[in-house]
């Protein structure tokens, strides 16, 4: 079991909790609610990176690897990995703390999916527009 495994990579972007509306027929979190979670904590870091408005152009590899239950706290965590010209790619890991549940430990938290997320930055027009160098800020 390597470390990324047992802990978050990155920084803690966002935290929310499913709701009974966000399940599917079997019970489990919809993956498209996950998605869509990572979507906004990586939308947060690249707007932060860009100084600016960004769109999500690109979901690369993403896979499910434990289900998240209602009443689980999903925590979203990013780290940069690429600033290209006009684009950002970002690392997500979502991470489940199980607070309601009998069947795993509560104290415990667990990976459940991972993915990498590409965004461009984007001016008031929307047309592409470059993003500032860390030693441009």
């Amino acid at each position: 079991m390597s470390v990324s495994d047992v802990q978050p990579n990155g920084e803690l972007l966002l935290r929310t909790l499913p709701l009974p509306g966000d399940t599917n027929s079997n019970g489990d979190i919809f993956g498209g609610w996950i998605m869509s979670q990572m979507d906004l904590a990586g939308s947060i870091l690249a707007r932060e990176t860009s100084k600016g408005r960004t769109v999500t152009i690109a979901v690369d590899s993403m896979k499910f690897i434990k289900p998240v239950k209602v009443g689980d706290i999903v925590c979203c965590y990013g780290r940069l990995l690429r600033i290209g010209t006009t684009s950002i790619q970002i690392a997500l890991e979502v991470w489940v703390k199980p607070v309601l549940r009998e069947d795993v430990d509560t104290e415990s938290r667990f990976k459940v999916t991972e993915a990498v997320f590409t965004y461009v930055a984007i001016d008031n027009t929307g047309q592409k527009r470059p993003v500032p160098k860390p030693s441009e800020s």
